[in-house]
């Protein structure tokens, strides 16, 4: 039986729960069931990259491609968001420094080398599996990838696929909840975030931080649900797009000016800022295909963001004067 949007909301909350709960254990127990359960988007998106194409249908890939005939820029619009979802938290071993060996050499690698690998396994998958289930039932789904091992082999292999894949999202989860209440800690410890975030376990768990994270996002999981799942993820992902898109853009602005006071060589330092003002265009593009309502609400909280920060703020303009 479908579940009701209420049960819909409550599940996501469990599981939230559920998963910050496994964090208390420290970096350490993380780190460990997470090595286990990326193996569950491994197996079903890798093995459909390599085996899929057995049953790739050409008529059935063209038929899929654009089959509401959309201006192509128009479609790029509609589908930079769902990009841009897929790519967020890039910089999330950036975020998680502190913990990692030898951060200044494996940092990069993870960063640069996990988007590399990323984009090339999301670009094949999805092309191999519109190849593989009509168009529409894609589109119906919210489980594509059981919905494509079904379809080539039986609904009970689609079945163990669906569970995999659930695993695997449980395991990213758990990893992203650790993530925040790191990025947390890091903003307490200089006096961005109230102190309570910087509360550490003998483990090094900021498990105080963690509960007061996860009951935010207990608020944000009541106030966003919605009559489908689809919908709900949706406005999620174009809130979640506009908010993590606005720092991309500061943070491409202000590169000009990091590699002055680096003393960046002049050659380097161009071809960067080219990169920085390409994805800089691309991310103010992205802003305007995420719609009215995500700008609005991504807006209100950027400036309550800048509010807070401007409370703060004096504490470091006093002590670098001071200083």
């Amino acid at each position: 039986a479908a579940l009701t949007p209420l049960q819909i909301g409550l599940a996501t909350i469990a599981v939230l729960w559920v998963c910050t709960i496994a964090n208390f254990g420290g970096a350490r127990i993380t780190g460990q069931i997470s090595s286990v359960t990326v193996w569950g988007v491994i197996i079903p998106v890798v093995g459909l990259c390599i085996i899929g194409w057995f049953w790739f249908s050409p008529s059935m890939y063209v038929a899929s491609w654009n089959p509401h005939h959309v201006p192509f820029f128009s479609a790029v619009g509609s589908s930079i968001a769902m990009t841009l979802w897929a790519f967020l938290g890039l910089e999330s071993a950036c975020a998680n420094a502190d913990v990692v060996e030898n951060p200044e050499k494996n940092v990069p690698i993870a960063v640069l080398g996990g988007t590399l690998g990323a984009a090339v396994i999301y670009i094949v998958s999805t092309n191999v599996i519109a190849g593989i289930v009509p168009n529409m039932d894609l589109a119906n789904s919210t489980a594509p990838f059981g919905l494509a091992f079904a379809q080539m082999f039986t609904p009970a292999v689609g079945k163990v696929i669906m569970a995999l894949m659930v695993m695997s999202c449980c395991g990213s989860l758990l990893g992203w909840q650790f993530t925040i209440a790191q990025v947390f800690k890091s903003s307490a410890d200089e006096g961005y975030f109230p102190k309570v975030f910087s509360r550490v376990t003998k483990v090094d768990a900021p498990v105080q931080g963690m509960l007061i994270i996860v009951i935010i996002q207990t608020g944000l999981s009541l106030m966003t649900i919605s009559p489908s799942l689809n919908s709900q993820f949706n406005v999620l992902v174009n809130l979640a797009v506009v908010t993590n898109i606005i720092p991309y853009i500061l943070s491409m602005a202000a590169l000009v000016i990091i590699q002055k006071m680096a003393n960046v060589p002049s050659s380097k330092a161009k071809v960067a800022n080219f990169v920085a003002f390409v994805g800089a265009m691309y991310s103010f593009y992205a802003l305007y295909s995420s719609g009215e309502e995500a700008m609005l609400y991504g807006s209100i909280v950027t400036f309550l963001g800048w509010t807070l920060y401007g409370l703060v703020s004096p504490r470091f303009e006093l002590k670098n004067k001071h200083g």
